[in-house]
């Protein structure tokens, strides 16, 4: 009994640890792009406002740059879904206190 009490201890230590994770992963993962899109649409108009000929030069090059810099917080995003309903980490700890259990 006091095995499986352990490895309930490590199921809760895994998942507080997967959702800890997540939480940093999208906060860190959130603020870089936000901060280049910012930088990005400012040096944009900043542009447009100079030569508004190549204004639709700019805008598309900007939408273009946008989207890889977005691409980031979406990659982040994915990697917190996996920690959170697809970890690796909680189906073995799982399987092991099957395993303990039977």
């Amino acid at each position: 009994m006091a095995q499986n009490e352990s490895l309930s201890f490590v199921l809760g230590i895994v998942g507080t640890v997967s959702i800890f994770t997540a939480g940093l992963t999208m906060a860190v993962g959130s603020i870089g792009p936000a901060l280049g899109e910012g930088k990005s649409v400012a040096q944009a108009l900043s542009s447009i406002a100079q030569q508004p000929d190549a204004a639709n030069t700019i805008t598309r090059t900007l939408f273009v740059g946008l989207a890889f810099i977005e691409s980031v917080a979406i990659y982040c995003f994915v990697i917190a879904l996996i920690l959170l309903f697809a970890n690796p980490f909680w189906n073995y700890v799982v399987g092991a206190i099957a395993k303990a259990g039977a």
